[in-house]
């Protein structure tokens, strides 16, 4: 049988898209180090400065450097990312696990609340929450976190309803076996793998959405640093001064596109399909 690992290792996209994450993770860890100043302090008469030696990525409208803010602004985008993930995998895995291993009204319940969910595309659900809860780093975790709720629990259904069908399950119902017992400790294990694949997808998504909503001005409120609200207030000045919203978007594009590589090189290693 091929090891997995060496099975993802083998696929460049997915080892490419690993080393953007683990340059995202450092770069969060040690931002501080790496960017010792305030990358909020404001300095007006270099506004718009554009990229050189001692300022890489130029200045933006308020003279900011743009590479501190882009430093610093990983840490709140791989913050949601997490944040976000935790909400759906918290609130969405035990809500499919229960709709697969009960069916019936249970079932049928949790469904019609899922497509009552899935009737609004995500960006759009996360918007309508984040008008309704308000702006700020928390609404945004959980609005977003929300939209990713139905995924999950549709994901996790399909995959309990095959699962539970299985002899070791039937066996350890029969033995008497409590029905949370069975739920976490034979049925959750063998749906990890769709799962672990989704979070990785998810990530990239809950980045995107959240840029999303900092470019509309309704995301993570300045002076904060985050990709889409530095993105959206670089907007007007991007026929006299593209670099203030380009080095902002490319951070969100290699963000999202590690984190995507990475899910399809775990799609790829945890497959059945590919053993042998």
């Amino acid at each position: 049988m091929i090891n997995p690992w060496r099975r993802f290792k083998k696929n460049k996209a997915a080892l490419f898209g690993s080393i953007l994450l683990l340059i995202y993770l450092v770069t969060a860890l040690f931002a501080p180090l790496l960017y010792p100043g305030n990358p909020s302090a404001p300095n007006l008469a270099k506004a718009l400065e554009r990229p050189s030696i001692k300022e890489p990525l130029g200045k933006d409208e308020l003279g900011r450097s743009i590479l501190g803010r882009i430093i610093y602004g990983s840490r709140v985008s791989l913050l949601i990312a997490i944040g976000v993930v935790c909400v759906g995998l918290f609130i969405g895995v035990p809500l499919g696990l229960i709709s697969g291993y009960y069916g019936g009204k249970v079932d049928f319940g949790i469904q019609r609340a899922t497509d009552t969910l899935l009737a609004f595309p995500g960006f759009l659900l996360a918007l309508a929450l984040v008008a309704v809860l308000g702006v700020g780093l928390k609404n945004t975790i959980i609005s977003v976190g929300i939209s990713m709720i139905p995924i999950y629990i549709r994901l996790v259904r399909g995959c309990t309803l095959s699962v539970k069908e299985q002899t070791y399950v039937e066996a350890a119902r029969a033995l008497g076996t409590r029905d949370l017992t069975i739920l976490f400790r034979h049925i959750l294990p063998n749906v990890m793998a769709p799962i672990t694949i989704q979070t990785s997808l998810g990530m990239g998504t809950a980045i995107l959405f959240a840029a999303g909503l900092g470019f509309l001005g309704i995301g993570v409120q300045p002076p904060t640093p985050e990709w889409g609200a530095m993105l959206g207030s670089g907007r007007p000045y991007l026929f006299h001064a593209p670099h203030v919203a380009t080095f902002p978007g490319m951070a969100i594009f290699f963000a999202v596109l590690g984190f995507n590589l990475s899910g399809d090189g775990l799609r790829d290693m945890l497959d059945p399909r590919f053993k042998s």
